[in-house]
């Protein structure tokens, strides 16, 4: 299973079903794509948590926005990349994607103004 895909999978069920509080296993990438979702309000909080060996990301998710999309773009079997130039925001402006660009992990935005590429992970509106 796509470990990306369960984590958007998880936020939208978690917004459908009204629970505040969700748990995944921790990743450098699911904590970084969390920390895009809470400066853009997607989410209101998130903290990293040590149980045993594992470590896992407990979220606090926003239930007042249920009409979230969230969409996985590059997949396992298939990677989409993108060029700076050829990254647009989705909905005209009313979304935004998230990249892994040489930069990080940042927003389609951000990427279009540092002039990176890179391999787009999702979107959101």
């Amino acid at each position: 299973m796509d470990p990306i895909a369960d984590l958007l999978s998880t936020i939208k069920n978690a917004m459908a079903a009204r629970k505040e509080h969700v748990s995944v296993r921790y990743s450098k990438i699911k904590a970084e794509i969390c920390g895009i979702l809470k400066l853009k309000s997607i989410i209101s909080d998130f903290e990293i948590r040590e149980e045993g060996t594992h470590k896992y990301i407990d979220i606090t998710v926003d239930i007042t926005g249920t009409n979230l999309h969230l969409k996985r773009i590059s997949k396992p079997g298939r990677r989409v990349y993108l060029k700076a130039k050829e990254i647009k925001a989705p909905l005209s402006g009313l979304g935004f994607l998230i990249v892994s660009t040489p930069k990080g992990i940042v927003t389609g935005a951000q990427a279009k103004k540092f002039g990176f590429g890179g391999e787009v992970i999702c979107e959101v509106w």
